[in-house]
């Protein structure tokens, strides 16, 4: 394996779907807290792998109560007396009897290295449909509404036949829809302003285990797998009535009067579509998918009031704590999505919308339950209509790429403890030797619950290492790391995913070089934004840009080679050089300046990158920006430099696609040169950022925003606020500057950035 770390990162990636943040761990724990950047992981539980084929029997586990790990490839096996030794806890283990005919060259996939990622089949599970429980927002005007309308009668034709699905409406009333009768159409009608608890709702549906005798023993087991159920039908079995009733839907009758909102009871018609599941289908794979057009304006959850002279909250308004609603709104969802979460169903949340909706309250309903948040101005834009259908996406074999009641669990071996995750879960506070007493993210537990997870949700997992400082880890060990995820797959299959890691120790005293070679400073950057974003949720903003400041200072005068005091004497391996900017751009996200942002934009943009894997955060953090000229294209400097007259600039920001023509080609493409025979390749030209966007807006979710611009336009603002800002008006008229176009900011640019970071790490003071 004579390769560089770059190859070693990139074949674990692909391998495992997990990123370290350090590939040579520190072996003791005073030396791990001087590394700055924690030990942590980005990892992937079910990232694709079309060369993993699911095995078919129970996985082997260690017999130590405690431990419980997984066999896998770093476990010592004895052939002949057939025994294994955990490498956890060091446990003998007899092996099953049906591995009685296992040898040297005749060994079972789970110990042979190529599949240190491994995923198990239980057949003993019994598969259950899928559920999926639309909730509609009927207080929108009709062209929205018919949008809406026609996107989910598309999307009944991509589920499959046995899903069981459900229809909840709401404006000032919420109903509940029957879909068992024909001919005429039955619902329940509750009042918006009053909570329901889920006993309440199933008696006054008359529904779930109670509805039948009590019964003997042995089928009490099979009640909570009775389909029948006249709310949640199959979609076989309904899909013409539910295309019907759908297409019957109006817009809320109850008037509205001048200078009102409509009344929209949001928080009961959520508390009611989790209690319907809750009391029905308790532990089963289930999405409740809630759309909406505007904010809830009565009963519990409202974020504002019917008056449209009072505005909803702004960012000003949470910090002066002027937000009347916000506080019990937020403690209503958030119950609303433990509960959810403790029965395995996940919330999605669309929002369309041209003011805020209440998201930031709503954030937990999504962030618990693992379920997608999506935010556009209609639902009758493409932004919206494309990324619903993707929701229902199938892979090379034709199944959803959607996972259900997972559950993560993490072994380490007993040098290591678990700090914590950031991501979207929740955790099930399982208490367990390696749990650390230091919290990052949600700690006090080795175990997180994900209702819904993608091929693309990640999770940030950070280590502790507990060995003392005068009795360090002896050299030429290995530590390991075992991530276990059981979850439903969307054929009904109860599935377990089991990645373990190994990765050596290294004495920090005597061989920092060998730690400093094994930092992945892509992977440190995403984590190290997990942590800020996490904390910038309760805490005010200048303390945590502090606060990564002071960690930045402190990795350069860790890894940076310098003499004292002189700023230009610094040095960065290699393999460091692009943190500092990572920093610099993180720094000015939107993830941690709210200037300029609602708190429902604010909110939306870190759910993202709470849950995207590494290639996309590190997108989101510092964003992708190629230049076109008729010679070439290129990757480009995210700076003010690149922009020159003669180029199109094309910038992915995760949320964004931005199609920026420099002044000249903007002037020839307004006088039409692109219509004229004689100049194709001018035609071309405009046409090749436009392809290559086309290929990021089909595969990304949700889709991105298209923003096509010209220079010194008002939309060129969305390129301007994020290149790095080294000319401004303050400095343009500089001497010997070569092209470029300043922007108008007080913003320092990187190269200051970098000066006043070098000359703070040289500093003998700090």
């Amino acid at each position: 394996m004579a390769q560089t770390y770059q190859e070693y990162i990139q074949q674990n990636e692909d391998r495992d779907g997990v990123r370290f943040s350090w590939n040579v761990w520190p072996s003791s724990r005073l030396e791990a807290t001087r590394m700055v950047v924690p030990l942590a992981a980005m990892y992937t539980p079910l990232k694709e792998r079309p060369d993993l084929p699911p095995v078919q029997y129970e996985p082997v586990l260690c017999t130590r109560s405690t431990c419980r790990a997984v066999l896998n490839p770093f476990c010592q096996v004895d052939y002949n007396a057939k025994l294994w030794t955990c490498n956890f806890c060091f446990q003998r283990n007899q092996f099953p009897p049906q591995y009685k005919g296992i040898s040297e060259q005749h060994q079972p996939a789970e110990l042979i290295p190529a599949f240190s990622t491994i995923e198990y089949t239980l057949n003993r599970a019994p598969t259950c449909p899928l559920i999926f429980l639309l909730v509609i927002d009927t207080c929108m005007d009709d062209e929205d509404l018919q949008a809406l309308k026609e996107s989910l009668q598309m999307s009944l034709s991509l589920l499959p036949p046995n899903a069981l699905i459900g229809l909840i409406t709401f404006g000032r009333m919420v109903q509940v829809h029957e879909l068992g009768c024909e001919g005429c159409s039955k619902s329940y009608v509750f009042r918006g302003t009053k909570d329901l608890n889920a006993k309440q709702i199933q008696d006054m549906l008359g529904i779930g285990r109670s509805t039948a005798q009590p019964q003997m023993r042995g089928q009490q087991q099979q009640q909570p797998q009775q389909p029948m159920n006249r709310f949640l039908q199959p979609v076989h079995k309904c899909d013409m009535n539910l295309t019907d009733l759908l297409g019957e839907l109006q817009r809320d009758p109850w008037p509205v009067g001048s200078g009102k909102r409509p009344l929209r009871s949001t928080g009961v018609a959520l508390s009611i579509a989790v209690g319907l599941l809750e009391c029905s289908f308790p532990n089963t794979g289930g999405r409740i998918m809630l759309f909406i057009g505007g904010p809830g304006t009565q009963g519990p959850g409202m974020v504002v009031g019917d008056e449209l002279k009072l505005p909803i909250r702004s960012h000003h308004d949470i910090e002066k704590d002027n937000a009347k609603y916000m506080r019990k709104s937020m403690k209503h969802y958030e119950g609303l999505a433990t509960r959810a979460s403790n029965n395995g169903h996940t919330i999605d949340v669309y929002s369309c919308a041209l003011d805020q909706t209440g998201l930031h309250e709503m954030k937990p309903c999504c962030n618990y339950t693992g379920g997608h948040m999506v935010m556009a101005d209609s639902f009758n834009t493409s932004l919206f209509k494309q990324t619903f259908q993707r929701v229902f996406a199938r892979d090379q074999k034709g199944e959803f790429q959607m996972a259900f009641g997972a559950v993560m669990e993490v072994k380490t071996s007993r040098e290591l403890k678990v700090s914590g995750a950031i991501g979207p879960c929740i955790s099930t506070n399982v208490k367990g030797p390696c749990v650390s007493d230091t919290e990052i993210g949600m700690g006090g537990t080795t175990q997180w619950r994900f209702c819904g997870l993608s091929p693309q949700s990640s999770v940030a997992l950070f280590f502790e290492v507990v060995n003392q400082h005068n009795a360090p880890i002896p050299q030429g060990g290995r530590g390991s790391v075992q991530f276990v995820t059981q979850y439903q797959h969307s054929s009904g299959q109860r599935r377990v995913r089991v990645t373990t890691l190994a990765r050596n120790w290294a004495d920090a005293a005597i061989n920092i070089q060998h730690i400093a070679a094994g930092f992945d400073q892509e992977a440190a950057a995403v984590l190290m934004a997990r942590i800020a974003v996490y904390r910038a949720e309760n805490e005010e903003g200048p303390d945590v840009l502090r606060w990564l400041d002071r960690m930045l200072i402190r990795l350069c005068q860790k890894f940076g080679e310098y003499h004292k005091d002189d700023p230009n004497s610094f040095r960065f391996a290699e393999n460091f050089t692009m943190y500092p900017q990572f920093m610099f751009h993180l720094r000015r996200s939107q993830f941690l300046q709210v200037f300029n942002n609602s708190p429902d934009e604010t909110s939306y943009y870190r759910l993202m990158l709470m849950r995207e894997d590494l290639t996309q955060s590190l997108i989101m953090v510092q964003p992708v920006l190629f230049s076109y000229s008729f010679e070439k294209t290129e990757p480009v400097l995210l700076d003010t430099s690149s922009i020159l007259p003669d180029r199109i600039l094309l910038m992915d920001t995760f949320f964004q696609i931005v199609i920026f023509h420099g002044e000249t080609i903007s002037t020839w493409r307004r006088e039409g040169y692109q219509d004229h025979p004689d100049h194709e390749m001018f035609r071309q030209f405009l046409k090749a950022p436009k392809d290559d966007s086309q290929e990021i807006l089909q595969k990304r979710f949700p889709m991105p925003r298209y923003i096509d611009c010209e220079q010194n336009s008002s939309q060129a603002r969305f390129l301007l606020c994020r290149v790095n800002p080294s000319q401004t008006h303050n400095n343009m008229y500089a001497w010997g500057q070569e092209g470029g176009a300043p922007v108008l900011t007080d913003d320092v640019s990187l190269q200051v950035f970098m000066d006043h970071l070098k000359k703070l790490a040289v500093s003998s003071s700090s």
